[in-house]
């Protein structure tokens, strides 16, 4: 805990940065939330007691699954597949996109809490804005109009644009965050995609992040996605009321 303390009195920039983005997340998804609620005709509270209560066991059981971490074979070291999205989209469709956004922001801090941050927070703030990307745009479709039909677009949509999302944030600011963190030159952390993966061309970090990154985010998307799809519908009356039906 003091260790944590200590990093976030070191990058205080740049940890309210990142709280800048949780917040302007977070509103994004009220908004988005009250409105499917108007175009549904409902008027509910975006947050009661049992919907907290289950954003905090999702959150800790997300936390949990983010420390099981499967290597792949076409991405560097650095670039594994975890599980920790599939309590949150399940919660997030049972309860909206705010409480979507508050789960991820609580795995995090879980996550900070018990393990702190290696990486200056970088780390976290990528893992937070790519889970946001598929989390919020699929919750969104499914909260204006919830259907069967409606879920399965929503998971290809969210895929999609956490594909899109959290490649194009690789190439743009991540790599060349941890390679400006670490100390490690881009041309360096480039080269290891290259040993990893046939398809990647020496010095590119585009044909990187399309040939490691992209898959990695379509792989994580369409089994969170599947799993969800075949779990929430029992599920959904548990944890909406804490009985089945």
């Amino acid at each position: 805990m003091k260790d944590l303390f200590t990093k976030v009195a070191e990058n205080a920039t740049y940890v309210l940065s990142f709280f800048l983005v949780i917040v302007v997340l977070f509103v994004a998804a009220v908004l988005l939330e009250r409105a499917a609620q108007k175009k549904n005709g409902l008027k509910e509270p975006i947050f009661t007691t049992r919907k907290i209560a289950v954003i905090g066991m999702f959150s800790a059981i997300a936390s949990i699954l983010m420390l099981f971490e499967i290597p792949l074979p076409f991405a560097p070291f650095f670039y594994k597949l975890d599980f920790s999205e599939l309590p949150i989209l399940v919660g997030t469709f049972a309860f909206g996109p705010a409480a979507g956004v508050m789960m991820e922001f609580v795995k995090i801090l879980l996550k900070l809490l018990f393990k702190g941050t290696s990486t200056a927070f970088v780390g976290e703030l990528a893992n937070f804005a790519v889970g946001c990307s598929f989390i919020l745009p699929a919750s969104v479709v499914y909260a204006f109009r919830k259907s069967k039909k409606s879920a399965i677009i929503a998971c290809i949509v969210g895929t999609l644009c956490m594909t899109v999302f959290g490649t194009s944030f690789n190439a743009v600011y991540l790599l060349p965050a941890f390679s400006k963190l670490y100390g490690w030159p881009l041309e360096d952390l480039l080269a290891l995609g290259v040993q990893a993966n046939s398809l990647v061309k020496e010095g590119s970090i585009v044909s990187f992040v399309v040939a490691c990154v992209a898959p990695l985010n379509l792989i994580k998307g369409a089994s969170v996605s599947l799993a969800t799809l075949m779990i929430y519908k029992p599920l959904s009356p548990i944890i909406k009321t804490g009985h089945r039906k």
